[in-house]
């Protein structure tokens, strides 16, 4: 029997679910809006219903795979804080959802199975060590090292969006000062110009140099952040996703030329950027990428 998993984005407007076997085929999706309140009984009523509404009919589901919008503990099972959602502090998402379903879950948060999911199905399926940055109303990340998702031992690593650029810079929710997203999210352009990425893209294809500027020096800060993460991990391939990467013509090149210039060739020989594919499906592949990736470790426990 060819096994199945379900894959589960969790997000403050709406919650996507798929079922997926392990060549990544999706056979059947399902996307309906979080409930409002999101507290976490509402929540996990509404994914346990969803759960029931692709098993029916359907016996080789074998495991779920969840993001989260926010970190997770080292075991993949509680959800510390959830952005966007009311109430959610140190949930213990997993647990539940197993006790529900009857089935394994494993939870990561919604950047890392972004990120996942584009080495998988996306933009990353030909490399087995990248970084993924979503440029979006904050910074996120993921980092893929052999193939497998990296998140620290206590499942909080990949949060590349709060690495400091510069230590006077402005101050980051998470305590930082002058972190990457604050120099490149949604909001660091909206701080700067009062216009959203879209209408200040419009304008610098339209000839405006002062948008043209703009786009080119935030195409160098870019670059100093991810020369710090080259230096670290020294992937094979960076992904740009989020919002912000839909005008990624605009600051490539500045970016290129930052990198080419702060990194040792060594660090950075057959480096490929690349912008990612999967769009908002991306999540919830990743997600179940998650949990074909924990039923092996399931057996490999089970063989030891």
């Amino acid at each position: 029997m060819n096994v199945e998993v379900i894959g589960i984005d969790l997000g403050g407007t709406a919650i996507k679910l798929g079922r997926f076997g392990s060549d990544g085929t999706c056979y059947q999706c399902l996307s309906f809006p979080t409930p409002q309140p999101a507290t976490p009984d509402q929540v996990i009523d509404a994914i346990t219903d969803a759960v029931r509404q692709l098993r029916k009919n359907v016996n080789n589901i074998v495991a779920m795979g969840l993001g989260t919008p926010g970190p997770v503990d080292g075991t993949g099972k509680i959800a510390k804080v959830a952005i966007n959602l009311a109430g959610w502090h140190d949930v213990p998402l997993g647990w539940v959802l197993e006790e529900k379903t009857g089935l394994p879950v494993i939870l990561a948060n919604d950047a890392n199975c972004a990120g996942l999911g584009e080495a998988w199905l996306g933009a990353g399926r030909r490399f087995q060590n990248l970084i993924l940055l979503t440029l979006g109303t904050g910074v996120g990340g993921a980092i893929i090292l052999n193939g497998e998702l990296f998140v620290g031992h206590q499942g909080a690593a990949g949060e590349l969006g709060l690495i400091s650029i510069n230590f006077e810079g402005p101050i980051c929710n998470s305590g930082n000062r002058g972190s990457l997203e604050q120099y490149t999210s949604v909001q660091a352009i909206r701080r700067d110009t009062g216009l959203e990425p879209a209408e200040l893209a419009e304008k610098a294809l339209a000839g405006d140099q002062k948008a043209i500027s703009y786009w080119q020096d935030y195409g160098k800060l870019l670059g100093v952040g991810l020369a710090n993460l080259i230096y670290v991990l020294t992937p094979e391939a960076i992904i740009l996703g989020g919002g912000i990467s839909a005008g990624s013509d605009l600051f490539l090149p500045a970016m290129k030329a930052e990198l080419e210039q702060r990194v040792l060739f060594s660090s950075r020989e057959g480096l490929e950027i690349l912008i990612a594919e999967l769009g908002n499906q991306a999540g919830m592949i990743g997600a179940a990428k998650l949990a074909f990736q924990k039923l092996v470790k399931i057996e490999d426990q089970l063989k030891s």
